[in-house]
């Protein structure tokens, strides 16, 4: 989850205005998302090469609620798509909203299609200036009236944008928001852990671990590891204080190679998406 994650974050932070999106960043992003999924493992990172089709039957397109494009043509359409992400003459909500729509209607991957389409969304925001640092849970919002956001959609492949725009304009609007409110609370996180944790010594690896989490804040040991410039024991020594004292929890079951998060970043991050339900209702 953590190199998904990262990868989803660095396909957003692969543009700006002077690098543009590239379908590399794309299957970049897609591999690290999909290479550990023991069924779609065997295609992470590449186009599609069969057909595809949303609802129905697991066997047939018969009765699917959308069948997307012949697999011979997903090149095509991505190349279209990716100049098509690129242009700076269009408003910028407009662009992310129809490149959006678009990436969804092609499906160009087996798996993976809906958390590639929504980075989209926000690499796109980043590549025109729109946001520099921050990624706007503009997706949050989407899917929190799912037949509204599947119905603009359908009207986007039946010619009418209109509703795709309004409901990404109201998406932004209420993500926006209530990220306004996150973002201020997230800031007072830090010296929350350092109360938490109690008194530590300067430039130890507890303390360097918790420079690291407002920038981090879902890790492994070998990315604390790499990070912190600590023997390996004392890096050990300091998640497990980190844990003991509820600044961080485990996201696996595993007993090795476990993941860990920030535990008030991860339910401040839950209670943001909660308030946005909430306002998109």
């Amino acid at each position: 989850m953590a190199a998904a994650t990262t990868a989803l974050n660095e396909m957003i932070a692969s543009v700006d205005r002077d690098v543009p999106v590239r379908m590399s960043a794309i299957l970049r992003a897609h591999e690290a998302l999909m290479r550990d999924d023991p069924t779609e493992g065997q295609h992470a990172g590449q186009l599609r090469t069969v057909q595809n089709w949303i609802g129905g039957s697991d066997y047939s397109p018969r009765d699917a609620l959308y069948v997307p494009p012949p697999p011979d043509t997903v090149h095509a359409y991505m190349d279209d798509l990716m100049e098509f992400a690129n242009r700076t003459d269009i408003p910028v909500l407009i662009q992310a909203a129809i490149a959006h729509a678009q990436f969804e209607s092609i499906h160009p991957f087996t798996d993976g299609n809906g958390r590639i389409g929504r980075a989209l969304i926000n690499t796109i925001f980043r590549r025109r200036g729109a946001t520099t640092r921050l990624v706007v849970p503009l997706a949050s919002a989407l899917v929190a009236h799912r037949e509204r956001y599947f119905g603009a959609l359908n009207t986007y492949r039946a010619g009418d944008l209109r509703p795709l725009i309004v409901t990404f304009a109201n998406s932004s609007k209420t993500a926006a928001a209530e990220s306004r409110i996150t973002a201020e609370r997230l800031t007072e996180i830090p010296a929350e852990w350092r109360s938490m944790v109690g008194p530590i010594r300067r430039h130890s690896a507890a303390d360097k671990l918790l420079l690291l989490l407002p920038s981090m804040p879902i890790l492994s040991s070998d990315d604390v590891a790499a990070r912190v410039d600590a023997p390996r024991s004392s890096v050990f020594a300091a998640m497990k204080r980190l844990h003991d004292t509820g600044v961080l929890r485990p996201l696996t079951d595993r007993k090795r190679d476990q993941v860990w998060g920030a535990s008030l970043v991860l339910d401040e991050l839950d209670d943001l998406g909660h308030r946005i339900e909430r306002a998109s209702s």
